[in-house]
């Protein structure tokens, strides 16, 4: 029987749902506060360059999102590219692109790097990453790499990624990461290839989504803010401040505790699971520079007195965007961050300090632009036990569903993963009771 459902966040996680949906038969709406949808896969200008907002691969084996680019059309504008990697530490800038370049790194000595060797191949290997659930990250990186290789390496980079945060995360998050990257290299000398579609990067993914959405014909509302969901006997009422829609169905796509803030008549336990997920905010800087940097598309970072946590040269992928380097400069955070409080000019001086105190050979005037995009709700930190905490698809609402980033149980935060949520969702999506269906209402 046909549905009508309103699908809440413009992601592409949301779009994708909505799409699965109207393939289904039902009517949809898709529903976005933004001005444009895409969400964290959104585009923007910077200066003269036209990219993604945030910085975005694809792995060879991120088999869904793959697909949805042959169903878009878009397999053949995938560039696949070698890339390389640096690894930044006490003041100096090393590669770290094979076996030689991991053996000539300063920040640790032969007998621990061999062992902090032995323990990225093993756990590359663990195909089931849910007995890691239960490990605190730094115990279970301690046990197996070494607590040189914990102190010198790894707990910068946890807290880099994390924050304090990285104090109840468990075993897990680290894991994933490591078997994506581990994934990623391919061939004999183990050559990192990533890939990225070319004519417009994740823009050119969002045009050919939002055409085939209205192919469906689901309905794209942008601009419109939901401020609360109501439930009746029979329909859920979405509510904006120009106007809102009754639907016989609604699916929130957006973050834990945006859902629980919004959706009325949960219980007091839902609404405390959906509160107790931890998210890591974002505050990631877009740099063009008039000059390449070491054409690492990716340098880690040790050192704690830089105010970013990582180094992602996207021009080393894609190639330059009209003689211009595209990079990015992303600083994750913890809610209480003070970094929240800081103004674009602010971040602008601190930023472009660090990034010469790394690349001491750019001057301060080949920055041709910069700009700054903020997100608090990134990424749902795996705690220990997180399997448990997790949202649930369905809610104790009848037609009033869950379906978001902070359902990953076995993955990192990436665009393949959001769409294996989905993958995961869909059956109960399907097997909700249908309850008449009533008119959309503007």
């Amino acid at each position: 029987m046909q549905a009508n459902w309103g699908v809440i966040g413009g992601g592409v996680l949301g779009q994708v749902t909505a799409l699965r949906l109207a393939e289904q038969g039902h009517r949809v709406t898709l529903v976005e506060a933004a001005d444009d949808i895409g969400g964290l896969a959104a585009s923007w200008t910077v200066g003269d360059v036209t990219w993604d907002k945030f910085y975005h691969v694809i792995l060879p084996f991120d088999d869904r999102l793959l697909a949805l680019l042959d169903e878009l059309g878009l397999s053949d504008a995938v560039e696949w590219k070698r890339t390389k990697t640096g690894f930044f530490a006490d003041g100096r800038l090393s590669p770290l692109n094979g076996a030689l370049d991991y053996l000539r790194l300063p920040v640790l000595g032969l007998v621990a790097k061999l062992r902090l060797a032995a323990h990225l191949m093993l756990a590359a290997r663990i195909r089931n990453g849910a007995p890691l659930e239960q490990v605190r990250v730094g115990d279970w990186l301690t046990k197996y790499s070494g607590r040189r290789a914990y102190e010198r390496v790894w707990q910068p980079l946890l807290r880099a990624k994390l924050g304090e945060n990285s104090r109840i995360a468990s075993a897990a998050f680290i894991w994933a990461s490591i078997r994506r990257l581990y994934l990623a290299r391919q061939g004999s000398e183990k050559a990192e290839v990533l890939g990225y579609v070319s004519g417009g990067g994740y823009r050119r993914i969002l045009d050919a989504l939002a055409e085939r959405l209205r192919d469906k014909g689901v309905k794209i509302v942008v601009g419109r803010k939901v401020t609360a969901i109501t439930s009746g006997s029979e329909c859920h009422f979405v509510d904006t401040a120009h106007g809102g829609w009754v639907f016989d169905r609604v699916v929130s796509t957006l973050p834990a505790p945006v859902t629980a803030k919004l959706c009325q008549g949960l219980t007091e336990a839902e609404v405390e699971r959906l509160n107790a997920v931890t998210y890591q905010g974002i505050i990631c800087a877009s740099v063009v520079l008039d000059r390449p940097l070491a054409g690492n598309y990716l340098t880690y970072l040790t050192d704690p007195d830089l105010p970013f946590t990582a180094i992602v040269e996207t021009s080393a992928l894609t190639g330059a965007f009209d003689g211009k380097t595209l990079v990015y400069l992303p600083r994750y955070v913890t809610q209480d961050d003070p970094y929240w409080g800081l103004d674009d000019d602010e971040l602008r001086q601190q930023f472009v300090e660090g990034l010469r105190a790394v690349h001491p050979d750019i001057p301060e005037d080949a920055v041709q632009a910069f700009r700054v995009a903020r997100v608090r709700h990134v990424m749902a930190v795996p705690t220990v036990g997180y399997r448990d905490i997790a949202p649930p698809v369905t809610t104790s609402v009848p037609g009033l569903y869950v379906v978001n980033s902070a359902q990953i149980i076995d993955g990192t935060l990436n665009v393949d993963a959001t769409l294996g949520v989905l993958d995961r969702a869909l059956p109960e999506l399907k097997t909700g009771a249908v309850v008449p269906r009533l008119e959309a209402a503007e």
